[in-house]
Formats: structure tokens, C-alpha cells, sequence
């Protein structure tokens, strides 16, 4: 398994790194991340649930070691989270299914060429 202490640590060093060599990158992700925390319409924890979720979806674990670490901060609920990585499973499964209809239609499409 990961060692998300470390993962945390090691991707935040190499950060440092980053912005010194393209800090307008950095702050433009950093002005995208807190968005949502200065609107606030969707309150902070709700806001880690859909991390968390897309993190699996997008299968990044650097983001699964932040977003975590943040829902636990925030007292996030284990069953909240079991939810929210529920729904992540349901459409990773319903994209499987949604583009091998994809697959079907272009080798019909193919096939006719």
C-alpha cells in the first residue's frame, strides 16, 4: 500500500520545485482549487466527498493522499465516504458500459466503410 504521509511530503517538496521554475502555473491551480472555498456553496466537506471521488475516477493517488487527509481534518464520516466512492465506482462502471457502446458503433460504422 501507499504511504500517504510520504506521498503528501513527497509530492509538496517537488512542488516547491515546480513553482520556482513556473510559478504562474502554481498560482493558477492554487486560484482553481480555492474557488469553491470562497463561494462556499457547496461547504467544504461536500467539496472533499466529490474530490475523493474523482480522484478514484481519475485514479491519482497524489490526490487521494490530499483529499483525504483533508476529510479527515474536516471529520468527514466514514459512511459519507463510502457513498461518495460508491458513486465513483457506479460511473467509472457506467462509462465502461456507455463506450463500449462506442466500441459497438464503430465497428458497425467500420464495417461499412
Amino acid at each position: 500500500m501507499v504511504e500517504w504521509k510520504e506521498t503528501i511530503h513527497d509530492i509538496n517538496s517537488r512542488l516547491k520545485e515546480l513553482s520556482t521554475r513556473t510559478p504562474d502555473t502554481l498560482r493558477g491551480f492554487a486560484l482553481v482549487a480555492g474557488a469553491g472555498a470562497n463561494t462556499n456553496h457547496l461547504g467544504a466537506k461536500t467539496r472533499e466527498l466529490i474530490a475523493l471521488a474523482v480522484a478514484v475516477t481519475t485514479r491519482c493517488d497524489g490526490c487521494i493522499a490530499f483529499h483525504a487527509a483533508e476529510a479527515v481534518k474536516l471529520g468527514v464520516p466514514d459512511a459519507e465516504i463510502a457513498e461518495a466512492l460508491g458513486v465513483a465506482i457506479n460511473l467509472n462502471a457506467g462509462a465502461a458500459i456507455t463506450y463500449s457502446t462506442h466500441v459497438l458503433d464503430a465497428i458497425e460504422t467500420l464495417k461499412q466503410a
